[in-house]
């Protein structure tokens, strides 16, 4: 990576279309994370435009639970910059089995419904809530990729990881703010033990890291693909022993029907009576 005014530490990750890089800012005097388009794909005009798109959404959001963005620009490369994070993903914390308590889930769920409220109000879904995708950094939860937000409406089938989509995103449709409550849900149910909702010993739960965009996990996706279409989510109190309330609550997140699930306003007010 060779940007005016930032020196490369190191490539973090390079995904379909995307690179990720590590790298020292001079004007800042800090380390930074730039996200840019690959040299390779650079005639790949969606991979710049939902790029861009991220960029300025991110540089207009300001919230404590949600990564900010400092710059966006298409020179050398279409590219992001970002504040550097003090943390490790939920999805690494999950796979050195790392047990988070009954106060340590209550408080990952009302960051995360803090931030997606704030999404919400701004008239923007999130979509890709995973593991991978929240930072646990000192105590705080925070979002990193808002790669496939869009506003909420029509969407065609399979926008968001695989194993983590609510089943209207599957199908295709009409998406609204509860398709990020059942993101919610299945990201709790998952820190909560180790496991992800669905017992399907041919998932992955990140099966689809490596693409930058998951809309185009629809291009090879079929509808039998998807667990959550075909089959109920398992409970928390199966796996471990918890309160009912908490069970209930994550399993009310994980409804097959939207209408049915709570909203973000009464998942605060119930995971805050938990913590």
């Amino acid at each position: 990576m060779n940007a005016p005014g930032y020196r490369t530490i190191e490539l973090l990750r390079r995904g379909r279309d995307l690179d990720v890089y590590d790298v020292w800012s001079e004007e800042r005097a800090c380390r930074c994370v730039i996200k840019a388009v690959r040299p390779d794909r650079l005639d790949h005009d969606g991979a710049k435009r939902r790029l861009l798109e991220e960029g300025r959404l991110l540089q207009r959001l300001t919230h404590p639970h949600i990564v900010r963005a400092y710059e966006v620009g298409d020179e050398p490369v279409p590219m992001v910059v970002m504040e550097t994070l003090a943390g490790e993903t939920l999805g690494h914390m999950i796979d050195r089995e790392a047990v988070l308590s009954l106060s340590e889930l209550a408080q990952l769920g009302l960051h995360l419904c803090s931030a997606i409220r704030y999404l919400h109000r701004h008239g923007v879904l999130h979509l890709d809530l995973k593991p991978s995708n929240v930072i646990a950094e000192c105590g705080r939860a925070r979002l990193i990729d808002l790669s496939v937000a869009r506003p909420p409406g029509p969407a065609h089938a399979g926008i968001g990881t695989h194993y983590y989509l609510s089943p209207e995103q599957a199908r295709g449709g009409d998406l609204g703010p509860p398709a990020d409550v059942w993101g919610i849900g299945a990201v709790l149910f998952e820190a909560a033990t180790g496991e992800p909702a669905f017992d399907d010993p041919d998932a992955d739960s990140d099966d689809d890291e490596d693409l930058d965009y998951a809309d185009s996990v629809s291009e090879s996706l079929h509808e039998g693909d998807y667990p959550q279409l075909t089959a109920t989510a398992r409970r928390i109190d199966e796996l471990r022993p918890v309160p009912r309330e908490l069970a209930n609550l994550v399993a009310a997140c994980l409804d097959p029907s939207p209408e049915l699930r709570p909203s973000v306003d009464e998942l605060m007010r119930r995971l805050e009576r938990l913590g």
